[in-house]
């Protein structure tokens, strides 16, 4: 699970990127996710488009590939999101979580 300030790191990266996946009429199947897979596989962090001839609604469609390829939604705008999934060794070095806060109770 990313933290807040991870996502913000992958959305600053995700800016510029284009496009890797589209998903189309015939939504999320096998080779669809097969694709991503290796795209995640070689980038760590993908931006996937949903065309218009898609029926799935962008939340639904982002969490069921991400799911499908155990990977991680970093952003949802408009049309496209991005997903991340780590590589071994990691490429994206992210910044680390902060420590929880220590309630000061008197």
């Amino acid at each position: 699970m990313l933290t807040g300030k991870q996502k913000r790191h992958l959305r600053a990266l995700g800016h510029k990127l284009k496009p890797l996946i589209q998903i189309g009429k015939k939504e999320i199947e096998d080779a669809l996710i097969a694709e991503a897979n290796v795209a995640l596989d070689h980038h760590e962090l993908i931006k996937v488009k949903l065309l218009e001839s898609c029926n799935l609604d962008k939340h639904e469609a982002s969490e069921t590939l991400a799911d499908a390829c155990q990977a991680d939604v970093a952003q949802i705008l408009g049309k496209t999101f991005l997903l991340y999934r780590a590589a071994t060794p990691p490429v994206i070095i992210l910044p680390k979580a902060d420590p929880p806060m220590k309630s000061t109770s008197a």
